[in-house]
């Protein structure tokens, strides 16, 4: 049974000052700690599937985020991985917590790649 509460305490007590490249890692422990197996991708850009597997649904945009929401952000030049965090109620964490919105950074907000917004139900 999916716990939202769960899976935002874990990714908010474990977000570490700055990120580490382990994105991907963190918010799959997190999901994990909410209560729901996610099979590990070697990459954050190629976790929909295992979402979608796991009982996520794939909304429009990230407007409108629910805790325990988790985004999953396609490559940008200099990042072949891609992205992934977790919205906790408040802000987009990842292995770090995410000051500027659902972009971890500079180079992303201002190349805006693709993104999917996933929710579980």
């Amino acid at each position: 049974m999916w716990d939202s509460n769960a899976a935002a305490n874990y990714v908010r007590q474990h977000a570490q000052s700055q990120s580490g490249g382990n994105c991907a890692k963190y918010v799959r422990k997190a999901i994990e700690a909410g209560g729901i197996s996610v099979a590990p991708t070697l990459s954050a850009k190629d976790y929909g599937f295992p979402l979608r597997q796991a009982g996520f649904i794939e909304l429009g945009d990230a407007l409108s985020p629910r805790r325990g929401d988790v985004i999953v952000i396609q490559p940008i030049p200099g990042h072949p991985h891609g992205h992934m965090a977790m919205f906790d109620g408040s802000r987009w964490i990842s292995d770090f917590v995410q000051d500027n919105g659902f972009y971890p950074g500079k180079e992303y907000r201002t190349q805006k790649p693709p993104y999917k917004l996933y929710r579980h139900h």
